[in-house]
């Protein structure tokens, strides 16, 4: 009896994890791409386009390097609390359907390939440096774009209710 509803679990939630998984996969993908590119590593990396470029930099913080510090312990602590975050998205994500469910699935693909990062690299690679002239936005990875998108959505559920 145990397993068949383990079974019938699984099989609901096959889909949901697939595109988890998918979203990690393209995240690592990118991030192995660019990690064994050695123009990433010079001072303004692969110029892709006028606005864009491809700069590795290692972000010990968390979005856009902000929390970065040098003593391992708040690194730790800091990795410690994005793990918890990710347990309460993802039991958010069981609680939710549609639209709002591929929002939390966006966020925790992203969020794991970040803590991956975090916990292998002991920082995050961002080279996405998106730029107009001599203004830099803050640089990013493919896990960031996912994370960013799933909250939007979601800020835009909570503003325009649950229609979406």
């Amino acid at each position: 009896m145990k397993d068949q509803i383990a079974n019938k679990m699984l099989k609901k939630h096959l889909v949901d994890f697939s595109i988890i998984i998918f979203i990690f996969l393209i995240d690592r993908i990118s991030k192995l791409l660019i990690i064994s590119s050695p123009e990433t590593y010079e001072q303004y990396g692969i110029s892709v386009t006028s606005f864009l470029n491809f700069n590795l930099i290692w972000n010990e913080g968390i979005a856009f390097g902000l929390f970065s510090f040098d003593e391992k312990l708040y690194y730790n602590f800091l990795t410690i609390f994005i793990c918890l975050i990710t347990v309460i998205i993802i039991w958010l994500m069981f609680r939710s359907s549609g639209f709002e469910k591929l929002s939390y699935m966006m966020i925790i693909g992203g969020s794991l390939g970040n803590i991956f990062d975090r916990i292998f690299y002991s920082a995050v690679p961002d080279f996405i440096d998106i730029h107009i002239n001599n203004f830099h936005w803050f640089i990013f990875n493919v896990a960031d774009i996912f994370i960013t998108i799933g909250i939007i959505f979601l800020i835009c559920f909570e503003i325009f209710g649950k229609k979406i």
